[in-house]
């Protein structure tokens, strides 16, 4: 505990719960740039004393999460370069023979194992216009797929530590290794995308029909044609698979997930990218969200220092009578309907310390803490696909929507997404219920 949390006075609580607070207000409002009020409210808690800078920058800035997003961001940038993500997904879809149903099977898996290792927001950045251009060829409308894609990303981008970023922000808060999310987490997001693949091809049945003239037009594509530099192509597979293989092995290399990252990346910009190269590659890093990131925590870490995170934890386990079944849906439901309504991020960087204090208080064993970790990581990502404003990848896809003439309306989304939330939500409660809680392998 901290010298200004031992100290802390009222004003000083009632500061940071409303510089907080408007801040998240802005933030879910879209008025402003999010990173701009977030690094706003965070100086405004150094400015009036709510927590010193040095604190801020050694405490509560999660270093090792930014180096991770920022390893992955620099990888994922160079390779798109090439256009080899673009050839994956012309491939894809040629497998499925122009049949528009397999097309949007494979194409809503592809965006699934894809966001498991790049982040979501880069996966529908690659996979939306190469959707858009197929659907073109075939003269149908790219709702359908689209909406698939989105829902298929966030659920793919909960099944490992690096998939979707309030993972990595629990995966470094909790201490919780790459193997650990595939182990505990990749099966029942397997189960989840099964189940909800098969749900949208009943939803989407009547309205995937396409010419057979158009269908050959797709297979007379030639995928090469989207290979900008071959050579780099080749690169960014073998770095990549390096990279993942680090991720698998840390534990026993003794190396944390951030600094495989960024070794891969370092590797990649080694022997992939020109000296006259560097500069636009680091342009390429979305330092936006890097920014918007360190003033998230530490905005939130001025509700740790006057003490009002504590006071939500103690609030928490009066609520459930430190019940730790009721505890884990409660996070579970909790994060998954918040999620629905609210950027993930912000959220699971308030509710990361909130558990921490209720595993403090309640002096948890490690696999009942570990219970309500995998329910966080669980509901934050899978609520994801509650409306069209829940995550960012969403409104990311359908802004390019409107852009290409084929805009997605809220309510049509609503329709898809409320009834697959619900179901994900309802399989996840399951699994944390039976594996977790009653046979403990948590």
């Amino acid at each position: 505990m901290t010298t200004i949390e031992q100290n802390v006075t009222n004003w000083q609580i009632i500061v940071a719960a409303v510089i907080f607070l408007m801040s998240y207000a802005l933030i879910i409002s879209e008025k402003i740039n999010r990173s701009i009020i977030a690094m706003a409210g965070a100086l405004l808690m150094v400015i009036f004393g709510i927590m010193d800078l040095h604190v801020a920058y050694t405490e509560h800035i999660h270093w090792a999460t930014i180096f991770l997003l920022l390893g992955m961001m620099i990888l994922v940038g160079i390779a798109n370069k090439s256009g080899v993500f673009q050839y994956i997904a012309i491939k894809t879809a040629q497998s499925a023979h122009g049949d528009p149903m397999k097309i949007m099977v494979r194409l809503a898996l592809l965006t699934a194992a894809g966001s498991a290792f790049i982040d979501i927001v880069t996966m529908v950045l690659l996979i939306t216009p190469v959707t858009i251009a197929i659907t073109r060829v075939l003269h149908m409308n790219p709702i359908p797929f689209l909406i698939a894609e989105i829902l298929a990303c966030n659920i793919g981008g909960a099944a490992t530590l690096v998939g979707d970023p309030p993972n990595i922000m629990i995966g470094v808060a909790a201490g919780i290794s790459f193997n650990d999310f595939l182990i505990h987490i990749t099966p029942v997001i397997i189960v989840i995308l099964v189940v909800i693949i098969a749900y949208l091809k009943l939803y989407f049945k009547k309205h995937l029909h396409v010419d057979e003239k158009y269908q050959q037009g797709l297979m007379d594509i030639d995928p090469k044609d989207y290979i900008r530099d071959t050579a780099l192509a080749k690169k960014s597979l073998f770095v990549f698979g390096l990279t993942l293989v680090g991720f698998v092995l840390h534990q026993f290399l003794h190396m944390e997930p951030a600094v495989v990252a960024l070794t891969g990346a370092t590797l990649l910009m080694i022997i992939g990218i020109k000296e006259s190269d560097l500069e636009e590659v680091f342009h390429s890093v979305e330092w936006i969200t890097i920014f918007f990131f360190v003033g998230l925590f530490v905005l939130v870490g001025g509700l740790v220092e006057v003490g009002i995170i504590k006071q939500a934890a103690t609030w928490m386990i009066e609520v459930t009578g430190g019940d730790m079944t009721l505890t884990s849906l409660v996070v579970l439901w909790g994060a998954g309907f918040a999620s629905a309504f609210v950027d993930n991020i912000p959220l699971v960087a308030t509710l990361i310390p909130m558990i921490q204090d209720i595993g403090a208080q309640m002096a948890l064993p490690p696999v009942e803490l570990s219970t309500l970790w995998w329910s966080l990581a669980l509901g934050a990502c899978l609520g994801g696909n509650g409306t069209l404003v829940a995550s960012s990848a969403n409104l990311i896809v359908a802004n390019i929507a409107v852009r290409e003439g084929a805009p997605i309306s809220f309510v049509d989304f609503l329709k898809v997404s409320v009834p697959v939330t619900l179901i994900s939500l309802g399989v996840a409660t399951l699994y944390v219920y039976f594996v977790f809680i009653k046979l403990g392998f948590a």
